[in-house]
This record gives structure tokens, C-alpha cells and sequence, in this order.
């Protein structure tokens, strides 16, 4: 179990769009207690958390918001046929050995056709900062939590609803 978050902001400080995202990640820790990772893109208004908790890749390479050097993965959850997927996409493309870099790769492959070619549990996003895009999907039964809301021109999503508590508008 990890935990994921994100927000997309169309207003607001770079300030306050790190602290809610570690607020976010706060809330969740117990979800992965191995490691946190946080990425923001002050320009666009974006950010990033994970909550980890080491299964596959279990060293640095692991190490979430992950990057193919353009797009941006938050990732929780377990892709079963990833190493068949590794093969498909060409193992020389790949600079770590785990289930979230088949998501990243596959998705530069067959953009949002990537689900067609995942067989497993899984929530993730992706954000593409050229496209100025966020791509976010969960598995076809979700298994893996997915929660999210939009309001005031901010898109929040986390694997747990708690974290978006905070950030709702009061009546």
C-alpha cells in the first residue's frame, strides 16, 4: 500500500501549494512509512506527493515522483504483468526495474491506451508538463483508491479522502 496525491491549481502561491501538498502526504504516511517523495512545478501550478511503501524496486530506483525526464508518476498499486510489458517496450528504454516505470513508458508509447495494456491494482497520475496535462486513471475494479475533488479552480486527488478534507470549501 502507498499513498498518492496531487493538486493542479489555476491560482494560488508556489508557498501554498508546497504546504498543502506535504499536508496531503502528512495525512496519509501511515499508507507508506518507507519513504516521501514531493515534486511541484511552480510555473504551472502543480504538485506531487507519495507515501511509500518498498514491494518491487526496492532500493532508490523506486523513488516516487518519478520522471522519464519529461512526465511526472505518482503511482500506488501493483502491475502484475510489468515485466512482459518491459519486454514489449524494449529493456534498454528503462533505467530501473520497476512496475512504475512500465506506466511511464508505456504511457509515451499508447498515451491513454496504456489501461489496455495493464493487468493489475493500481492508481496513478501523470503529469506532462509540455502538454500542460494530467492524466490520472485506477484499475478497472478499484482496488486502489482513487479520491479527488475540484473546487475554486483547484483539482485535488489523493488515495484517501482525509486528505482532501482540509482543502474542501466550508458551507
Amino acid at each position: 500500500m502507498c499513498g498518492i496525491a496531487g493538486i493542479v491549481s489555476l491560482n494560488g502561491s508556489p508557498e501554498r501549494l508546497e504546504k498543502e501538498i506535504r499536508a496531503m502526504n502528512h495525512l496519509q504516511s501511515h499508507r507508506g512509512p518507507d519513504a516521501e517523495g514531493i515534486w511541484t512545478d511552480h510555473e504551472a501550478k502543480v504538485a506531487l506527493g507519495h507515501r511509500r511503501l518498498s514491494i518491487i524496486g526496492l532500493g532508490e530506483e523506486g523513488t516516487q515522483p518519478m520522471t522519464d525526464g519529461r512526465r511526472w508518476l505518482v503511482f500506488n498499486g501493483e502491475i502484475y504483468n510489468y515485466r512482459e510489458l518491459r519486454q514489449e517496450l524494449g529493456t534498454e528504454n528503462f533505467q530501473t526495474s520497476t512496475d512504475s516505470e512500465v506506466i511511464l513508458l508505456g504511457y509515451e508509447k499508447w498515451g491513454e491506451k496504456v489501461l489496455d495494456h495493464l493487468i493489475g491494482m493500481f492508481a496513478f497520475a501523470i503529469w506532462d508538463p509540455q502538454e500542460r496535462r494530467l492524466f490520472a486513471a485506477r484499475d478497472r475494479f478499484g482496488i486502489k483508491p482513487f479520491y479527488f475533488t475540484s473546487s475554486n479552480g483547484v483539482f485535488r486527488f489523493a488515495s484517501e479522502a482525509k486528505a482532501l478534507l482540509p482543502f474542501l470549501p466550508t458551507i
